[in-house]
């Protein structure tokens, strides 16, 4: 821990002399569980970042961590350390879900979290949730989210569960181990949610993201808008300046590197104008208020409702996209099938 801390403040100071130009407007400390670290460990880390950036005032500080890797005494630490938001990863409430995926907490270590969080002062505290894991009924997908925000939370990131080549649950699935959930139960558990949640206060402001008023990400919101951001960090990504650059995945090689002053980036793009104007696109469609006419229009400086007429109107005709004089916006529908609507814009 002590080599990793160390190389990466080094590459933080790195960005020393561009640090008056690059203006921070959010931190997040994450992912993975970096409060494997001792609070202390993290606190330093938050201030050499304030030492190497000009960061706003009001910067939403976000920092995610694991049930069961935090207690009450960490979580005082770490507010009063200057991280203002909280990112838990809960998964499911049902003990036998989070067996199953390889999870070192209970639903129980979740409301213990919420609880010293709320004791040390966070105000914001968010919760990560999936649906679609195998045996997962509706009924235990619905109790998930009443149990969750009953806590108290303030922001919910309610996800489809994905086997990704490379895991176990890929490896178990090879085997005959379990069968994946069927595309219908998992958007009726989709669905579901967004109601229920809707009930509660909590606000859909993206395809998988919910929050109660004034607690969306601002963060997550800079990169569904396509902004600009600096990942620092094994395996760290960044887009930076038309360049999308990501550092080594190897801790032992990042390290290496740093000590012997060499590159730490291992893969390195540039973003042409074509690329930038497709990824704003398909990414903003993510967004519940979608493209918003007048942002578009001073970022590219060309009308987006002139240049895709033909395009936006095919769309309201499916009924995946609704306009106002503001912008143009997915439909319920139209979350569902965001990829569509994503390669209407390919060309």
């Amino acid at each position: 821990m002590t080599a990793y801390l160390d190389a990466l403040f080094q590459e933080l100071e790195s960005y020393k002399s561009d640090s008056q130009k690059i203006k921070i407007s959010s931190i997040y400390m994450g992912g993975g569980t970096p409060t494997l670290f001792d609070g202390e460990l993290l606190v330093k880390t938050l201030k050499k970042c304030y030492e190497c950036f000009h960061i706003n005032k009001d910067a939403e500080v976000s920092i995610e961590c694991n049930p069961g890797t935090v207690d009450r005494k960490k979580l005082q630490l770490l507010f009063e350390g200057g991280f203002n938001r909280l990112s838990l990863g809960l998964q499911a409430w049902q003990d036998h879900h989070l067996t199953f995926l390889g999870r070192i907490h209970g639903s129980c270590e979740f409301e213990d979290s919420v609880r010293w969080a709320k004791e040390a002062g966070f105000m914001n505290i968010s919760a990560d949730v999936l649906f679609g894991i195998p045996g997962q009924t509706e009924e235990e997908w619905q109790e998930t989210l009443k149990k969750v925000t009953a806590c108290g939370i303030y922001h919910l990131s309610a996800y489809s569960l994905k086997v990704e080549v490379g895991t176990v649950l890929h490896d178990w699935r090879m085997l005959g181990k379990f069968r994946e959930m069927d595309d219908e139960q998992e958007r009726r558990m989709y669905h579901g949610a967004i109601h229920l949640l809707e009930n509660l206060g909590f606000a859909q402001y993206e395809i998988s993201n919910f929050a109660l008023p004034g607690c969306e990400s601002r963060h997550n919101i800079n990169y569904w808008k396509n902004g600009e951001y600096l990942g620092c960090g094994c395996g760290a990504h960044s887009h930076y300046q038309s360049l999308r650059r990501g550092n080594v995945n190897s801790i032992e090689e990042y390290i290496q590197r740093i000590k012997r002053v060499q590159p730490i980036i291992a893969t390195q793009e540039e973003i042409d104008p074509a690329a930038e104007l497709f990824e704003t696109l398909m990414l903003a469609f993510r967004l519940n208020d979608g493209i918003n006419k007048k942002e578009f229009s001073s970022r590219f400086n060309f009308s987006f409702t002139e240049r895709y007429e033909q395009e936006i109107g095919k769309l309201k005709e499916q009924g995946l996209l609704v306009e106002d004089e503001k912008s143009v916006r997915p439909t319920e529908l139209g979350f569902d099938f965001q990829n569509r609507i994503a390669i209407a814009f390919m060309n």
